[in-house]
């Protein structure tokens, strides 16, 4: 895993790289959001779509609830990084499209959209 602390403005992002996945359970979410915190000190992270485990973008299965809610209990933001156009569902294109207007969770093309969105989130 490597993080890169990105800056823009008055605000910082941690950008993640790695080969294996980061994110599978709310477990994972708390140690991910610690170990950022500790080595960055941001509360801003931007992840790839391929470190996210695959079951979180079925909805049915929970995960992505139960990771989420551990990145709003522990005030972090959040922005995937991919291409999520292969995803077929109505209820996950729905949450990708009311995640993208709120203003902790995002789903992103590129990793300069992904950092402008977590810096501009208020």
């Amino acid at each position: 895993m490597k993080i890169e602390r990105k800056e823009l403005g008055e605000g910082a992002v941690a950008v993640m790289e790695s080969g294996r996945i980061l994110l599978s359970d709310a477990q994972s979410a708390v140690d991910l959001i610690m170990s950022v915190r500790y080595e960055t000190g941001c509360s801003r992270i931007a992840i790839p779509k391929p470190a996210v485990e695959e079951e979180f973008f079925r909805l049915s299965s929970g995960i992505a609830g139960e990771i989420l809610q551990k990145f709003i209990n522990y005030h972090a933001k959040l922005a995937i990084i991919g291409d999520f156009s292969k995803y077929t569902s109505k209820p996950l294109k729905d949450f990708i499209y009311e995640s993208n207007n709120g203003k902790d969770i995002f789903f992103a093309e590129s990793e300069q959209e992904a950092v402008e969105r977590l810096i501009h989130a208020k």
